[in-house]
């Protein structure tokens, strides 16, 4: 463990019931895995879903995952056309369940229906789930899956399982909510600084300028299953005003706001943690109850935005561009860094895309629209040299752009995006999609 100061750093403030169990399982310490069998995974797969015995299960389910996390891709491609075959559906055992029970409907034949339609490779996932450790350990195994599905696409029903699965593991209910603070466990800090995904953290001094200052918080969702492993976590920075560039947010010689001035709660940061969880979704709940603790602690905030990315913008550019269209070009060749017509002509095509460019689905192209919009935000400000890091100009020639979460309309947005994939956004926004470049 990368060693960090800062006094109490392994203490985590427990508030309520869920709180306390989260304290401890973070303390408890789970026995690693270990391959304590060379049975192939076969028989003990086999083994397992035929075993009744709680301490057999939970044995054979350790021995599995050992078993498996020591195969390389080839054992890993065996593994997952094994569950694709010998544990899916029989499709006459679903037709006949079914020709019964529309004969007679009555629980009985329900049940049987119910028990035919369901692979037993979920029964085989429930009962390796048994073992101390293992709801981890499948999550990395469906990151596993995810890698190889597309060599391997008959493997795609084995992850609707998993899917299935963890929709129910990981529901709401059972995710708890954490400040991250410098006070927090240093195996927690270093999972931030690890699965950071939109503005890298160097170090563990960078780190503490996101989550030590007054005017920062930075919550996360844990499950009491993996409390060292944050599921997804925001950023977020108390300021005045609705900030316009990430250097502003995250200069190291900035000056720290009295967080009794603030108005605004700007989100700078959303990281998803865990490849595992793809599909499952935690930002939505995420973003609403961080603002409802943010106005229980402050209750003169005005303004909820985000200072977000825009990470198809430059594919998008080149595309219009090989078009023939002369505005794309043009910012293909500005220089992003000085030149304020440039920088006019990247905000009017920035708008254009996040407004007007669809995907196959009738949505807008970019992913951190889609994601903000369909919370209920609106598309607020765009700016140019917002976020000048390599990365910034690699995917935008450093624009970003405002989301902005009007408490009072949010729901009423999320429904119209959500039956309509309307996009609302301010006048602005929508005069700079129709000027045309210099």
């Amino acid at each position: 463990m990368v060693a960090r100061s800062g006094h109490g750093a392994g203490k985590m403030t427990r508030t309520g019931y869920l709180g306390d169990l989260l304290s401890q399982l973070t303390e408890r310490r789970f026995v690693p895995l270990r391959a304590v069998s060379d049975k192939p995974l076969r028989e003990m797969c086999a083994a397992l879903i035929a075993g009744e015995g709680e301490v057999s299960t939970m044995r054979l389910a350790r021995e599995i995952l050992a078993s498996y996390a020591r195969l390389h891709d080839a054992g890993k491609r065996e593994f997952f056309a094994l569950l694709a075959e010998d544990y899916d559906i029989t499709p006459d055992a679903v037709t006949q369940a079914a020709l019964r029970y529309g004969e007679d409907r009555d629980a009985t034949t329900l049940r049987w229906l119910l028990q035919a339609a369901e692979p037993k490779r979920q029964s085989l996932l429930r009962r390796l789930n048994h073992a101390p450790g293992a709801t981890g350990e499948l999550v990395r195994m469906r990151r596993d899956l995810l890698r190889l599905l597309p060599e391997m696409r008959e493997l795609a029903r084995v992850d609707l399982d998993f899917a299935h699965l963890f929709q129910s593991w990981f529901n709401r209910g059972f995710l708890v909510l954490k400040q991250v603070t410098w006070e927090s466990p240093a195996r927690l800090l270093e999972k931030i600084i690890e699965y950071e995904a939109v503005h890298a953290i160097g170090d563990w001094e960078a780190l503490r300028a996101r989550v030590d200052p007054k005017d920062r918080r930075c919550f996360a969702f844990l499950h009491p299953a993996m409390p060292d492993e944050p599921l997804i976590f925001v950023e977020v920075a108390l300021t005045k005003g609705i900030p316009n560039s990430v250097q502003g947010l995250l200069a190291p010689d900035r000056t720290h706001l009295d967080a009794a001035q603030a108005d605004t709660a700007t989100f700078y940061s959303i990281s998803n943690c865990q490849v595992g969880l793809k599909g499952i979704s935690f930002g939505n709940s995420l973003i609403k109850q961080v603002v409802a603790l943010l106005q229980q602690e402050f209750p003169h905030l005005r303004n909820f935005v985000t200072l977000s990315p825009i990470p198809g913008l430059v594919p998008w550019l080149h595309e219009m561009a090989a078009a023939g269209e002369a505005a794309a070009q043009s910012c293909l060749d500005a220089d992003h860094g000085a030149d304020k017509a440039a920088a006019q002509n990247l905000r009017a095509l920035a708008a254009r895309y996040l407004l007007e460019t669809k995907d196959s689905n009738g949505r807008p192209r970019d992913p951190v629209a889609r994601f903000h919009l369909h919370n209920g935000a609106l598309v607020h400000e765009i700016h140019a040299q917002a976020d000048m890091s390599a990365r910034g100009l690699k995917q935008s020639f450093g624009a970003m752009v405002n989301y902005l979460y009007d408490l009072e309309h949010v729901e009423a947005y999320h429904e119209s995006y959500a039956a309509q994939h309307k996009i609302v956004s301010t006048r602005s926004v929508r005069q700079l999609a129709r000027v045309k470049a210099e």
